[in-house]
């Protein structure tokens, strides 16, 4: 296959880098777990893509390297790995595109790529192309751009942000005052958390219901109380509640689906009879457990807490009502 073509001559521009004084065929097959007819192949391949591949003869063994004063990265101080990784990271931030996040890294990677050699170049542009990372439902933050720059530098000033925040339940608009401690990313949207002069609570609100921010002169500090791992730790989502033990039972259609992800960190998986799986964890959030269990249809059942069992039957009753 053409994916395992491209990441074995991969492996064999990263070898042949790292040898200084060459490596012959037969440890090359060892290593790239082939026929020395495939290396043949692959430094043919690498030759005719410009790569300046030498062969010696030493000690009755042809070894290969690359030309002594050829440089993989020009002057780039990073690995072939770490380049492709930062392309994938590209990928992986195309859901933040139109803000600080993805621009700068497709700004640092445009660098990267204009000091490569030309043909490392090209490969790693169809080695890219193996490797894609497709986004699922986000928001889109292409407009919020200055909001987002105005946030990050009062995250990183301490300074208190006065802005109008839409709330998402009632939809309603109001002035609030907040001292952000944390900017983050979760499940296709950014967040923000910090204290809220408003309820003088600490609070995680949505960036993308931001209709408008200004930093102020004041400054603040964040309370060595506050732990952030500790804060988000018992959401099942964004939302922080007090965690309480929840236990749903999905059916064999969604089993090996279920089992195969990591949920929550205080998650446990019980297999039973019938090909069923039982997932325990300590979570906070109902309203997101409830509406991730819902997704699941009649695949679902929730066994515990009892006011969760009850929100989830009510919601099914109502959808099941529209469908009469």
């Amino acid at each position: 296959m053409r994916g395992d073509q491209l990441a074995r001559q991969w492996r064999l521009i990263q070898r042949l880098a790292r040898s200084r004084y060459g490596i012959g065929l037969d440890d090359l097959a060892e290593e790239l777990e082939c026929v020395k007819r495939t290396v043949y192949r692959d430094l043919d391949a690498l030759m005719q893509a410009g790569f300046p591949v030498l062969s010696e003869r030493r000690d009755g063994r042809v070894l290969y390297r690359f030309l002594d004063t050829y440089k993989l990265g020009g002057d780039v101080p990073f690995t072939p790995d770490e380049i492709l990784s930062l392309a994938f990271g590209e990928d992986l931030l195309r859901t933040l595109e139109g803000t600080v996040f993805h621009d700068s890294i497709r700004s640092a990677l445009d660098k990267i790529r204009a000091s490569l050699a030309p043909e490392v170049g090209e490969f790693l542009a169809r080695l890219g192309e193996s490797f894609r990372v497709l986004p699922g439902p986000h928001e889109s933050y292409a407009a919020m751009r200055d909001a987002i720059r105005v946030l990050n530098e009062a995250v990183i000033a301490r300074r208190t942000v006065r802005m109008r925040y839409r709330t998402g339940g009632t939809g309603r608009e109001k002035a609030r005052e907040l001292d952000p401690y944390r900017v983050w990313y979760r499940a296709g949207a950014l967040y923000v958390v910090g204290h809220d002069h408003l309820s003088d609570e600490v609070r995680t609100f949505a960036v993308g219901r931001i209709r408008a921010i200004e930093a102020t002169e004041r400054r603040f500090r964040v309370p060595e109380s506050f732990d952030f791992d500790r804060f988000v730790g018992a959401s099942f989502g964004v939302i922080a509640e007090p965690p309480v033990q929840v236990r749903i039972r999905f059916d064999r259609r969604w089993a090996s689906w279920v089992a195969e992800r990591t949920w929550h960190p205080s998650q446990k998986l019980e297999h039973k009879a019938g090909g069923a799986i039982e997932l325990s964890m300590e979570v906070g959030g109902a309203a997101e457990v409830r509406s991730w269990v819902l997704s699941f249809g009649s695949g679902a059942e929730v066994l515990e807490p009892p006011a969760l069992r009850d929100e989830v039957r009510a919601e099914l009753k109502k959808a099941a009502e529209r469908y009469r």
